[in-house]
């Protein structure tokens, strides 16, 4: 993921308005789930197309976890619920 670079004045805004680091959620791999059920829980957790979806569902068969979402607190919660709610393993974590 590119990193965002903003200009000076941008950039002191952020910080004089509170606004803290953003926070990431997690997928792990659990093989209790079929990859259409991991499929179809990031398409309605993530907004992702189908074939995103597969993507990321064997980018996490593969390496163990993948980060899903990147964002302010309450929406990688929100993601972490939406995909914890059919039993996935999920962390929600500030980065």
């Amino acid at each position: 993921m590119a990193e965002q670079v903003l200009p000076q004045a941008e950039t002191e805004e952020v910080v004089q308005g509170a606004v803290g680091p953003p926070w990431m959620t997690i997928l792990h791999n659990c093989e209790c789930h079929t990859f259409e059920q991991v499929v179809r829980q990031l398409q309605k957790a993530i907004g992702c197309s189908e074939a995103e979806g597969w993507e990321i569902a064997w980018r996490v068969h593969n390496t163990g976890k993948a980060v899903v979402k990147v964002g302010p607190e309450g929406e990688c919660v929100r993601v972490g619920n939406i995909l914890a709610a059919i039993g996935l393993v999920v962390t929600v974590v500030q980065s």
